[in-house]
């Protein structure tokens, strides 16, 4: 069997981004950095996001039907330690990031690279997380249009991912 700390180390060396997801359901809206997400299938466009069951998000997009995905410029890594923990939602911004609603409500971020929005199409129950596949809905650019690079795991010292510890 393979040891913990190998296993850990291995797991995140899988390339993820790392974005905000949007949620929401009624007048609680929510923004969580994010970094297991990707594409799985062209027809119809489907998009996958992992999230824990303990999770407000998972509550959120369960509830509401719908998520936005928010890439985040390679530039600008600080904002996802402060969407670590449930977001404050004050007039149209979640910490004090400003935000639009989306075609299914959820929230999309006005300073993204780039966005993608969701409507949920199934959830996959894989142990600690739900699997949220979302039909696309509508995606757009941001400022800077699609030059600009988005951010990575890589790009900080955040871990996320292998076997569960702490508070995972």
């Amino acid at each position: 069997m393979v040891e913990t700390e190998t296993l850990n180390k291995v797991l995140w060396k899988i390339p993820n981004v790392l974005c905000l997801l949007g949620s929401r359901a009624g007048d609680e809206w929510n923004g969580m950095t994010e970094s297991w997400v990707t594409q799985v299938a062209m027809e119809p466009v489907l998009v996958a996001a992992s999230v824990d069951k303990k999770a407000v998000t998972n509550r959120l997009i369960r509830e509401g039907g719908a998520f936005s995905v928010n890439l985040w410029p390679r530039s600008d890594t600080r904002v996802f330690v402060k969407f670590s923990k449930p977001a404050v939602k004050e007039g149209m911004t979640l910490n004090g990031r400003p935000i639009r609603e989306g075609l299914t409500g959820v929230p999309i971020f006005e300073e993204a690279a780039a966005f993608i929005e969701c409507r949920l199409d199934r959830t996959i129950d894989c142990g600690t997380h739900d699997l949220f596949l979302g039909e696309v809905v509508d995606a757009g650019f941001g400022p800077g249009g699609d030059e600009v690079e988005v951010a990575r795991m890589e790009d900080t010292r955040m871990k996320y991912g292998g076997v569960r510890r702490g508070g995972h």
